[in-house]
C-alpha cells in the first residue's frame, strides 16, 4: 500500500495529479490520474488521500545506472498540473520517469513516497514506512560491542528508501562481520546544543562501547545565517562537538566524529569554513569519518545524482557514504575495551620543565592545558626571549596557537597569554613566589550556548549572567563600540547593567554599559588578548554624562575624536556658529529651520553653505565632489535633511536619557548670550542637572556667579590641529584633563546610539 506526497505551488483553481505506468495509476492517461489534495496548514504540500495498492508491471522505466542494485520491480509515473478546466501540464516533458521499487509480497505496511518538488525528478527515490522505525539487523546472542550513533537526519537514514541510510548499512556489516550491536538514537533537525541536552537520557543509560558522533553545520543554520554570523556557528558547532568528545569519554566509551558533508545552499565561503572545520578536527585526537572526500563536488556542494534536496543524500549518497567508513575501526576485542577506555578517563598531566628552585611546568595536552608552579621565594618572568623554556614549551607541550586563559581569575594575575603558530608562548607573564596558576586554552571556553558574537577574531562569551569574556585572537586591537550593530544587537541577550574588568577597574575602556538595547559603552580589547567583565551593578545606579557640543566650531569633535570618547555627530558638530544667540535661538525652537532649504544659500566663492535665519550659521561639509549646488541643489538638500533630522533626534535622546549633560563650546562668547543660552537650556533640561562649559581665550572674570557656567581660558583652532597633528594632540590632552577634573570618563560617558529608539 502506497501514499505519495509532493511539494507544489500552484495558482487558484489549480491542482496536482499522480499518473503512472499501472492501472491504480492511469495507465500513463491523464484523464484517470490520481487525483491529490492540500490544506491551508500543510501547502504547499500535496498528497494522495487513499491507500494505492499497487501491482508491479515489470517495465524497465529510466532508472539511475548508479552503483546501487535495483530493489526490484519498478513502478514509473510522474506528476500533472492541472487547471480549472482540466488541461493538464506535466512536470516533465522529457522520456524520464519518477520511478519506486515495489515489493510485490509486502502488502502489510503503509509506504510513504516523498517526492520532494515538483518538477524536480529525484535521481533516486525516497520512501519510508508509515508509523514504524528502521530495524537495525542485530542478532540476539552475538553481540561484541555495543555502538551507539547520534546525530541528526541523515545518521537517521533520510533521505534513503526505507531510511535504510549509511547508519542501517554499516550496522548490517558490522553485525555480519563482528556480531556488533548498533543503537542509532539520532533525532530530526537536531544539533549540537540539542544533542548535548539528549546526550545523558539517551546515550548513557544504554552504556555503550562506542559512540559515533554524526552532526552537521547545516542544522546549526550556516547556509542561512547572516555571513557575520558565520564565523560564531562554526565556533559553536566546533565547541559542542569537543564537548560531546568529553561526554562521551565520560561515560568510558570511545568516541567517533562523523565529518562535515555538503549542502547544496552552501557558498564557496561556506565551503572554505567547512574544510577549516574539516581540518581542525582532524587534529583533535578522534577518529574521524572523512565524507568530504567520497560526496563533495569541490565546492561545498553534493556531488551530481547523490542528493534528495540540498540537506540530505538519496540513496546512492548515503551508499557512498557508507562505504568510506574503514570497518577495521571496529575490529575491537571486548577485552581491549578497559584499557582503551582507561586511558581517556586518567588526567594524562605530566613535567616538561623543572629547576631547582621550585619552579615548574606541566601539561595536559589532551585538555590543552598548561599549569605553571612557582614554590620558590623569586619572581619568574615567561617571556618570548627565554630561549630555553620556548623550546621546551615548542618540543613537548602541544599548545595549539591561541589565546589561554587562567581557570579562575585573580587580581594580580594575568588573565592570559597568547600562543603562536609554532607553540611558543608570546606574551610576557610575571609569576610571583608561591604560585600554583593553571592556564587552558580559551577555544575550551567556547560553548554552543554562551557564544554571543564571533568573527574569526573577536569571541564574545557569556560565562554566566555576571560574567563575560572579550577574546581578541588577532594582532589587531578591536573598539568595540554601539555603532558596531552585530555586537550591539548580541549583547542584548546579556542582562543589563555595569560590567567591570575586575583585574584592571581603573584602565580606561574597560567598562561594558548594556542596557535593553545592547551595548552602550565603548570597550578596547587589546591584540592577542582576553578581557573578563564582572558585573558590578544597575545603569541607573550610575550618573552617566553626555557631552554635547554647541560649535563655534568642530574643534570638540575632533578632540573626542582623538580621545576616542566621539560617537554619532550631532548638529552643531560639523558647523560654524559665530553667533551664540543663533544656537539659543536653534536649541529653543527644536533645530526646526536649521536644514531647511527655503533658508540655505551657497557661496561658491567660500564653497560654504549659508543660513538666512540664524545669519552666525554656516556648513561647509555637506557639498560632496558629484554634487553641481550652483545650478542644483536639491540633492544637497536632501542629504542635510537625513543627516540633521538623525543627528536632531540624537540631541534630544541624550539630552532625555542621560543623567547629566555637559555642554561644550568654543570661540569667544558674550556674557549676555550665555546667560541667554543657560535660560534655554535650562528649560530643555526641565532639571537633570547640566553645566556649560565654555573653552576660549577670555578672562574668566567675564562669566564670574554665572550659574551652571564653566569657564577655560584656553583655545582650541581646528585649523591648527589639522595643519600639525603635535598641536592636535596636546589640545587632545588638554581637554582630557579637562573632563577628568569635571569626573567625566570612558566609565560614565553616555554613549548614544547611531539610530534612536522608537520610544
Amino acid at each position: 500500500m502506497y501514499r505519495f506526497q509532493i511539494s507544489a505551488y500552484t495558482q487558484t483553481g489549480e491542482s496536482i495529479g499522480l499518473v503512472g505506468s499501472t492501472p491504480e495509476l492511469g495507465l500513463w492517461d491523464i484523464t484517470k490520474c490520481v487525483h491529490l489534495r492540500t490544506s491551508g496548514d500543510r501547502y504547499p504540500l500535496w498528497w494522495t488521500d487513499i491507500e494505492i495498492d499497487i501491482q508491479p508491471s515489470l517495465e524497465s522505466g529510466d532508472v539511475s545506472r548508479q552503483a546501487t542494485p535495483c530493489l526490484g520491480p519498478r513502478l514509473g509515473y510522474k506528476y500533472v498540473r492541472l487547471d480549472a478546466n482540466g488541461n493538464a501540464r506535466w512536470e516533465s516533458l522529457l522520456d524520464t520517469n519518477r520511478w519506486i521499487p515495489i515489493d510485490p509480497k509486502d502488502h502489510s505496511s503503509t509506504i510513504i513516497v516523498d517526492d520532494g518538488a515538483f518538477g524536480y525528478l529525484q535521481p533516486y527515490p525516497f520512501g519510508y514506512i508509515e508509523k514504524s522505525a528502521v530495524r537495525m539487523p542485530v542478532e540476539e546472542g552475538t553481540e561484541r560491542l555495543k555502538i551507539l550513533v547520534i546525530g541528526s537526519s541523515v545518521a537517521l537514514g533520510h533521505k534513503a528508501w526505507f531510511l535504510k541510510g549509511w547508519v542501517w548499512l554499516l550496522a548490517q556489516a558490522l553485525q555480519q562481520k563482528y556480531g556488533h550491536k548498533l543503537v542509532n538514537v539520532s533525532e530530526v533537525g537536531a544539533n549540537v546544543s540539542r544533542t548535548i541536552a539528549r546526550f545523558p537520557s539517551v546515550v548513557t543509560p544504554e552504556q555503550p562501547d562506542i559512540v559515533i558522533i554524526a552532526l552537521s553545520l547545516g542544522n546549526e543554520g550556516l547556509a542561512y545565517c547572516r555571513p557575520h554570523e558565520r564565523r560564531a556557528v562554526q565556533r559553536r558547532f566546533e565547541s559542542g562537538l569537543q564537548q560531546l568528545v568529553k561526554m562521551t569519554r565520560d561515560i568510558g566509551a570511545i568516541p567517533i566524529l562523523g565529518g562535515v558533508y555538503p549542502n547544496d545552499d552552501y557558498s564557496l565561503e561556506h565551503y572554505w569554513l567547512i574544510r577549516e572545520t574539516h581540518n581542525r578536527m582532524l587534529s583533535w585526537g578522534v577518529t574521524l569519518l572523512d565524507w568530504l572526500a567520497a560526496v563533495d563536488d569541490g565546492q561545498g556542494r553534493w556531488k551530481a545524482g547523490i542528493s534528495f534536496d540540498p540537506a540530505h543524500p538519496n540513496t546512492i549518497g548515503h551508499s557512498l557514504m557508507y562505504q568510506q567508513i574503514d570497518q577495521h575501526l571496529f575490529d575491537i576485542d571486548k577485552d581491549e575495551l578497559p584499557k582503551q577506555k582507561q586511558r581517556f578517563q586518567q588526567t594524562n598531566e605530566f613535567p616538561i620543565y623543572f629547576d631547582n628552585a621550585g619552579f615548574h611546568l606541566s601539561v595536559c595536552i589532551e585538555e590543552k592545558r598548561l599549569r605553571i608552579i612557582n614554590r620558590s621565594q623569586y619572581s619568574y618572568t615567561i617571556a618570548p626571549y627565554w630561549q630555553e623554556l620556548q623550546t621546551v614549551l615548542q618540543s613537548q607541550a602541544g599548545l595549539i596557537p591561541g589565546i589561554y586563559i587562567p581557570k579562575s581569575v585573580k587580581a594580580g594575575t594575568l588573565p592570559f597569554f597568547a600562543v603562536q603558530e609554532d607553540g611558543a608562548i608570546a606574551t610576557t607573564i610575571n609569576i610571583s613566589p608561591n604560585t600554583d596558576l593553571e592556564y587552558s586554552a580559551a577555544f575550551n571556553l567556547f560553548s554552543p550556548n554562551n557564544v554571543l558574537f564571533y568573527d574569526g577574531d573577536l569571541g564574545i562569551l557569556q560565562a554566566d549572567e555576571r560574567h563575560l569574556w572579550i577574546i581578541n585572537e588577532s594582532d589587531n586591537e578591536y573598539n568595540i563600540q554601539p555603532m558596531w550593530t552585530e555586537v550591539c544587537n548580541a549583547l542584548k541577550a546579556v542582562p543589563s547593567g555595569v560590567y567591570e574588568d575586575p583585574l584592571y577597574p581603573n584602565a580606561p575602556f574597560r567598562t561594558l554599559m548594556i542596557g535593553k538595547d545592547g551595548l552602550e559603552s565603548r570597550v578596547k580589547a587589546p591584540p592577542k588578548s582576553a578581557v573578563f567583565f564582572q558585573y558590578k551593578c544597575e545603569l541607573s545606579d550610575i550618573s552617566r554624562v553626555a557631552i554635547l557640543p554647541l560649535g563655534d566650531r568642530c574643534a570638540v569633535r575632533m578632540m573626542l575624536y582623538k580621545m576616542e570618547y566621539d560617537g554619532p555627530a550631532f548638529p552643531f558638530d560639523l558647523t560654524r556658529t559665530t553667533n551664540i544667540a543663533d544656537v539659543a535661538d536653534a536649541i529653543e525652537n527644536s533645530f526646526d529651520d536649521m536644514w531647511n532649504p527655503a533658508f540655505l544659500h551657497y557661496s561658491p566663492d567660500a564653497s560654504r553653505i549659508y543660513h538666512s535665519k540664524w545669519s552666525g550659521l554656516s556648513f561647509a561639509h555637506e557639498v560632496e565632489e558629484t554634487d553641481d549646488p550652483t545650478n542644483d541643489m536639491f540633492p544637497v538638500h536632501e542629504r542635510m535633511r537625513v543627516r540633521y533630522t538623525a543627528r536632531s533626534e540624537r540631541f534630544w535622546y541624550a539630552l532625555r536619557h542621560c543623567d547629566k549633560v555637559l555642554f561644550v563650546r568654543t570661540g569667544i562668547s558674550d556674557r549676555g548670550g550665555v546667560i541667554d543660552l543657560v535660560n534655554k537650556l535650562q528649560k530643555q533640561c526641565q532639571g537633570k542637572p547640566f553645566h556649560l562649559l565654555l573653552l576660549s581665550p577670555q578672562s574668566d572674570d567675564q562669566f564670574l556667579d554665572l550659574p551652571n557656567v564653566l569657564h577655560y581660558n584656553v583655545e582650541f583652532n581646528p585649523d591648527c590641529m589639522y595643519d600639525d597633528l603635535g598641536h592636535w594632540m596636546y589640545c587632545t590632552e588638554v581637554m582630557r584633563r579637562i573632563l577628568e577634573s569635571l569626573g567625566v570618563s570612558s566609565k560614565n560617558l553616555f554613549w548614544c546610539p547611531p539610530k534612536t529608539p522608537k520610544e
